[in-house]
């Protein structure tokens, strides 16, 4: 039974597998002539380090499925410079323009930010995706400026332009805002709108919350009958992280207590890394590829490590079992001791944030090799076809492994750090998985 499981689990992973490089390479044409909320900038090249965190970073929109220049519209929700909150869509921040080459007659099409007014009270407030500006891809309030405060700003454009060595139309001065050929001063909003990671964030968390109350569901109705297909393995997940992590590392009654944040980290992170590979909605949104987001992951085991932590841990801070000389009168080992609390956090967020972006980043320059090798003629554009396809195949194949991989890795170390912060001294396991104190013989 377990074999025919395995084997339709792996049948379909290798479906999904093959189903999201195919829509990779439908997405990559348009990625990789567009910027990706807009920017209508001449381009003598292919600019990858621009594709690439374009389609790692965040973005107020989501892009449509096999177009990368219309965008499913999302709230952006702001604070005004004045206090005044605003919701609006953030498909009206943005315009498809369609534009014809003279000479050839070629229609391109070009997604560009415009200016989104609204009027309350009697007051004009407008709002706008900043690009030239220190707050790039951020909404940003206008305001319009006086002939004589222009003339100003154009020239503190000028030296910048001259210092940094950049076009004039790319030279961005400190507290203000370039478009359409004016400079506005610009005011950075108190920004909570549902960005295209913060929606993947629900999408993810109903996602995990369907697969546990599916299995919750099966045992209240059936009992302790054993599921089967995909709950199956979702049943096999959970034993797995319970009785090889949480269980053999904390023992059955502190497993019991720990259990529920451990193994919601483990699904959580899973389902991130997963549907992140997944280039069309719901998926494509880069979420452990954003430290803001492994780092909250890890602060949470910062909390519950040291607020749960017993009198046996901090004693071991503040006071180490080491030579007195070590400890009294310089603190050399209580101020390391307190550094490592801070560095295990930083540690399993710069780890999962380095796998998973790094995986990301690899696919997609592999991919990108198609259209860099193109200038070079057919020959040679026929060539890195093959070879991208089949190392984006590989590579896929093996980020869907790391995801398990990284996932088990952050639930892991988040179990051995809650271990040690519950340690009531020199103690073992007995044969059912219990934490019993080591006794003196007689």
């Amino acid at each position: 039974m377990l074999d025919a499981i395995i084997k339709n689990q792996m049948t379909k992973l290798f479906s999904s597998i093959l189903a999201i490089f195919i829509s990779a390479l439908l997405m990559v044409p348009g990625q990789a002539f567009a910027s990706a909320e807009g920017g209508h900038e001449e381009k003598e090249g292919l600019d990858v380090k621009e594709i690439i965190f374009e389609h790692l970073g965040d973005g107020y929109g989501w892009e449509v499925p096999f177009s990368h220049f219309y965008r499913i519209p999302l709230p952006v929700i702001v604070k005004a410079e004045d206090g005044k909150w605003f919701c609006f869509s953030s498909g009206s921040l943005t315009e498809v323009v369609v534009e014809e080459d003279e000479a050839t007659g070629k229609k391109e099409k070009h997604l560009l930010p415009v200016i989104k007014k609204i009027t309350r009270d009697g007051k004009d407030y407008e709002f706008i995706i900043a690009k030239v500006s220190s707050h790039k891809d951020k909404v940003v309030q206008i305001f319009p400026l006086s002939p004589a405060e222009e003339a100003d700003v154009k020239l503190k454009a000028d030296s910048v332009a001259a210092a940094t060595g950049v076009a004039l139309s790319h030279a961005v001065v400190p507290g203000y805002v370039l478009q359409d050929g004016t400079y506005y001063r610009e005011y950075r909003t108190f920004d909570i709108s549902i960005t295209k990671n913060v929606l993947a964030l629900f999408i993810c968390v109903i996602i995990v919350t369907a697969m546990v109350m599916a299995v919750t569901r099966h045992y209240t109705r059936n009992g302790f009958k054993a599921p089967r297909k995909g709950m199956g393995f979702m049943e096999m997940l959970i034993d797995f992280v319970y009785t090889g992590i949480i269980k053999s590392t904390l023992g059955a009654k502190k497993g019991r207590k720990f259990a529920p944040y451990l193994l919601t980290c483990f699904f959580f992170i899973l389902v991130m890394n997963l549907v992140g590979l997944i280039v069309i909605f719901p998926g494509g949104a880069n979420l452990t590829g954003n430290i803001a987001i492994t780092l909250t992951l890890a602060l949470l085991t910062f909390i519950v490590t040291n607020v749960m932590g017993k009198k046996h841990y901090w004693k071991e801070i503040f006071w180490p079992d080491v030579p007195i000389w070590l400890k009294c009168p310089l603190p050399i080992m209580q101020m390391i001791e307190i550094f490592g609390i801070f560095t295990k956090p930083a540690a399993l967020c710069v780890r999962l944030f380095a796998n998973m972006m790094g995986g990301h980043m690899i696919v997609i320059t592999l991919i990108l090799l198609i259209f860099i090798f193109a200038a070079f003629g057919m020959a040679a554009a026929g060539a890195s076809v093959v070879v991208s396809v089949l190392f984006t195949i590989f590579m896929l194949a093996l980020d869907v492994l790391v995801s398990f991989i990284q996932a088990y890795v952050f639930t892991t170390l988040s179990t051995m750090f809650i271990a040690a912060s519950q340690e009531d001294g020199h103690e073992h396991h007995d044969k059912d998985g219990e934490i019993v104190p080591d006794t003196v013989e007689a």
